[in-house]
């Protein structure tokens, strides 16, 4: 897929990794951040500057330490908890910010 208006082209796995990143990041703000909760929002903001693109979801759930999620056992084929494993796989930096809001940041070179 090429970025029109530029010479820079950016390839279809990496559009597809963002799209997989920003995909399982809304997934676990809405199954966990707001588990047992009232419903809340979740807040995307996209910015790039052709090289590379961040993407910031906010919301104003439970928050979690990013740094405390291991990464799962992927010999024993788990059905879940693969969701911040995918997202730091596809991203290439990944920040976590706990408050209100939460704010979850996922940068991807183009």
């Amino acid at each position: 897929m090429g970025k029109e208006g530029t010479s820079e082209a950016v390839s279809d796995e990496a559009v597809t990794e963002l799209v997989s990143a920003v995909g399982e990041a809304f997934n676990n703000a809405v199954l966990h951040a707001y588990e047992g909760r009232e419903s809340g929002e979740v807040t995307v903001e996209i910015r790039t500057d052709g090289r590379m693109v961040e993407v910031a979801m906010g919301d104003e759930g439970q928050s979690f330490a990013l740094e405390a999620v291991p990464d799962p056992d992927l010999a024993a084929l788990p059905e879940s908890g693969m969701g911040l494993f995918i997202i730091r796989a596809f991203c290439d930096e990944v920040t976590y910010t706990a408050g209100t809001p939460n704010v979850l940041r996922m940068r991807k070179r183009l």
